[in-house]
């Protein structure tokens, strides 16, 4: 265990509590380092519904004799409790035979505070099973588990045939089949507990006991939180996943691709406390004894900070892009089974402009595959049909511009045009017709005028 002599006895204790966390344990934390009394690690586990607490002493030294056990001991019996305790000594060395003679006593005789001995053969062994990395001390992160790229009750364009829905003048059944990707991007949910009493001359000024949630993105590069709509999209999902070498689940897709976890879960965690520490740092203002007003930074510490859990998993990042007559549009999005967070949306987005989201209206052009907002989509002339401001063939009419979906409409309309009567042509422009009315009547009004002698 030679490799382990480079850790301080406080990073000892930081990689026994990753080791006992991923073991299973619950409410896996580190004793206020300033006065832990004998006990460096708490932790719980229930067995046959009961609840019991773990009292853990970790040594970084070559040997442990009898002293530490005693001393142990006598910490189970007066750590504050409600229900059954046992202790463990872990150490990177051995024991002496005084001190598991006294182990086997406690058993012997049935003492309700056990104690349980791990020398550097069984933390080696354990190790192995939690994927702890004896050359630096970390924990590294296996993990085999995704959330589900896609609906298995529906098929992978599902998405995409639900968000077209409000566009005007195109339907599900007239998309393509769309070229879709997958990506499963590494992500860890971090579950923290921090409980931090700041005291002064004057008694306690500050308290934090809180209660933290938060899903980090995993990969390569410096971790970052994920939003909220993200992190609450793994959190609903993350104890329904499946197996990531699951063929049938990469089957759908065109293409698929698997990133690898950047950092080691030791790392993870480091970070999450770092960002913690400095989220809940605060600045206090108390008055003291002598009537004169304070301020006081408050920052937990790193043992008023327990990691309770660290759970990773992949989530499917899909991008499916779909080819409209001469336009391609892009839709990317997490997926959980049917939940989905959206980060690229190319069909709410007007290809001559750009406007996107809102409330804007879209309409689907058939003669090119555009998609295009209200100011860019007009109907054409002969056919009655939207027609899209890129594409269209134009020309006045009546003074008034009309949109052709090419050459052929134009001239057809044009013979239409050189056939209408007068009024039929000036009925091309509604607003040019409603002047002429106008002027009509005008006319006829006068007429009577003069006629009845009113002027």
């Amino acid at each position: 265990m030679a490799v382990l002599d480079n850790l301080s006895g406080f990073e000892f204790e930081d990689v026994v509590e990753d080791v006992f966390r991923n073991l299973g344990y619950e409410n896996v934390r580190q004793a206020d380092r300033r006065a832990d009394e004998g006990r460096d690690v708490l932790m719980e586990e229930v067995v046959d519904g009961t609840r019991r607490a773990i009292v853990v002493e970790c040594k970084h030294t070559d040997t442990v004799g009898r002293p530490v056990v005693q001393k142990l001991h006598s910490a189970i019996a007066t750590f504050d409790f409600d229900g059954p305790k046992r202790g463990m000594v872990v150490t990177t060395g051995r024991f002496t035979q005084p001190a598991t003679e006294y182990v086997t006593n406690l058993e012997q005789n049935n003492d309700p505070h056990p104690i349980e001995l791990i020398d550097g053969e069984d933390l080696r062994e354990i190790a192995d099973d939690v994927g702890l990395d004896l050359y630096n001390g970390r924990i590294e992160i296996l993990c085999d588990e995704t959330l589900r790229p896609y609906d298995p009750a529906s098929s992978v364009t599902a998405p995409i045939e639900e968000t077209i829905g409000d566009i005007q003048n195109i339907d599900a059944t007239d998309l393509p089949t769309p070229h879709a990707a997958v990506t499963f991007q590494p992500v860890v949910e971090v579950t923290a507990n921090t409980n931090a009493v700041f005291e002064t001359s004057v008694g306690v000024i500050h308290r934090i006991n809180e209660r933290t949630e938060f899903v980090i993105h995993a990969d390569r590069g410096s971790p970052r939180v994920a939003d909220s709509d993200v992190a609450e999209l793994v959190s609903e999902n993350i104890h329904a996943t499946v197996d990531l070498d699951d063929e049938s689940i990469r089957e759908p897709f065109d293409e698929t691709t698997d990133q690898r976890f950047g950092q080691t879960e030791t790392e993870y965690k480091d970070w999450a406390v770092e960002q913690l520490q400095q989220a809940q740092t605060t600045t206090v203002t108390y008055t003291g004894d002598n009537n004169v007003t304070y301020n006081k930074t408050c920052e937990p510490s790193r043992s008023d900070i327990s990691v309770q859990s660290i759970e990773p998993v992949y989530l499917p990042k899909i991008r499916q892009t779909t080819e409209l007559g001469e336009y391609t549009y892009p839709y990317e999005y997490y997926a959980a089974g049917p939940s989905r967070v959206t980060t690229e949306d190319g069909f709410h987005r007007c290809v001559h402009c750009e406007t996107a989201g809102g409330d804007e209206t879209y309409t689907y052009c058939e003669n090119c595959g555009a998609i295009a907002c209200r100011d860019h989509i007009k109907t054409e002339r002969l056919t009655g049909e939207p027609v899209c401001t890129g594409c269209a063939v134009t020309e006045k009419f009546a003074l008034k511009t009309k949109y052709f979906y090419d050459e052929e409409n134009l001239g057809t309309f044009r013979e239409e045009y050189a056939a209408m009567g007068p009024h039929q042509k000036a009925m091309e422009n509604p607003l040019l017709a409603g002047s002429s009315l106008l002027v009509v009547l005008g006319v006829i009004v006068i007429g009577l005028l003069l006629v009845t002698g009113g002027v």
